[in-house]
């Protein structure tokens, strides 16, 4: 039996020296694993912080610029409140100023003769002229 007693603690002797190996690259290999998961978790750290801050930032934007809209859609209406009402007022004198229902050549000839007549007025209020004396 000590010929195969040999070769039985020569086959654990392998099996020994071979998991022995297998460990030791197990380690190994789980110890430079274990470096690039945590590298890996910090990089998604760093990424996961700068998203949350890119994130934080669009939503003020957002609130910003919902709070510009706002102030925009009042502005409008008022604006529009305003425009309404120059509209009706515009409505209202443009009868009497726009659509007097003569021509400009008419107008232009009332409006002289008005001018002749008030002068008239103003030479009949001064008085008699000197010059007649």
């Amino acid at each position: 039996m000590q010929p195969n007693a040999a070769g039985v603690i020569g086959v654990l002797e392998v099996v020994l020296s071979t998991l022995a190996k297998l460990e030791s690259e197990t380690v190994a290999d789980d110890a430079q694993e274990n470096g690039a998961f945590d590298d890996f978790m910090h990089q998604q750290s760093v990424i996961k912080a700068l998203k949350e801050n890119e994130s934080k930032h669009k939503s003020e934007k957002q609130a910003d610029a919902e709070s510009a809209l706002d102030s925009a859609r009042m502005d409008l209406k008022t604006a529009q409140s305003d425009l309404d009402q120059a509209l009706a007022y515009y409505e209202k004198l443009k009868p009497s100023c726009v659509d007097a229902g003569i021509s400009y050549a008419e107008r232009t000839q009332r409006r002289q003769e008005e001018i002749l007549a008030l002068q008239e007025a103003v030479k009949i209020l001064s008085g008699p002229d000197d010059d007649s004396s």
